[in-house]
Formats: C-alpha cells, structure tokens, sequence
C-alpha cells in the first residue's frame, strides 16, 4: 500500500507534536480509521472460499499470496443493511495479535493524521453493535472519525457465537 503522509506539526518549542495516522475507510456513511501500523495492505475485491458453519458476518476466506484470510462484512458487523447487489467490497487486511483478516469494507479513504489528545469516547445515541468497536470519536472539519479497535472487531462474541477469527 503506498500511502502519502504529512510531516507532523511543531509544537512552540520546535520539536513535533505526537500525533496518530490512521488508513481510513466508510462502511455506508461511517468513516471508520485503523491504525496505521495494523494495516498489513489494501486490495480490490477478492474471490472467496464460503465457510460452512462459519458465523454469519464472515463471508469467507481468501487466499493471499499462499495465506489463508478470514474475511469479515463489516457491513454485517455493524449490523447495517447489505451492499446493493453488483457492488463489490474493498478488501483492508489488518494484522491481530494471532493473523491476518481481511475487512470488507465499501470504500477505501486516505491516511490521515489526527492530534493525539482529541479522542473523545463514542457517542452514546450510537448503535451498540458499533459503539463495542469503536475506541474512540475524533471530531474532523467535516464529519466524525470513528477509531476502529481491530481486536475487538475480530472478536465475534456479540451477537454471534464467542470466537476469535484467527
């Protein structure tokens, strides 16, 4: 993935403000971002194997270069309703503590860098499918940067069965 960042503000004293980057993508009107370190690469839609059995928000497993992906939904994740039939998903592998998952996502953003001290928690009108994802909240110019906690996310203990996707 080749990804263009900014230099990092200095601070009045000269030296550069801490500040955190994240690759960002929207799943319907959400923008999500993921930090970018966890962020393994960023692929068009793949074919994939189905999983019988599997919980219903894996769609299935890809085959990366001889790695075998487990591919979640977010949109079923997130519990929104299904992509319009003919539109395919982005695919934004992510690293875990235990492998590679690929996220299918609708649209793939930039990387952007955000100040470190902004993180506000998420909102508590937010659907709670969501709100047991999301670190936190950071208030952009135009809309709302929803932190993705990715561990989390792979967790598939809410609403489905209790497993980790490894």
């Amino acid at each position: 993935m080749t990804t263009a960042t900014r230099p990092s503000a200095k601070n009045a004293h000269g030296s550069r403000k801490a500040g955190a980057q994240y690759s960002t993508f929207f799943v319907g009107d959400l923008f999500f971002g993921i930090d970018v370190l966890s962020v393994q690469e960023v692929l068009r839609f793949q074919p994939m194997t189905c999983v019988p059995l599997a919980p219903g928000v894996i769609e299935g497993l890809i085959n990366l270069r001889g790695q075998i992906v487990t591919a979640i939904d977010m949109r079923r994740r997130l519990g929104l309703p299904p992509r319009p039939t003919g539109v395919y998903p982005m695919n934004m592998v992510v690293r875990t503590e235990d492998s590679a998952v690929s996220l299918l996502v609708d649209e793939i953003g930039d990387v952007i860098e955000v100040e470190g001290t902004a993180l506000e928690p998420p909102p508590a009108n937010m659907a709670s499918e969501a709100r047991e994802l999301i670190r936190g909240v950071y208030q952009m110019k135009d809309r709302l940067l929803l932190v993705l906690d990715t561990e989390r996310t792979v967790e598939l203990g809410v609403g489905v069965h209790a497993h980790q996707v490894t």
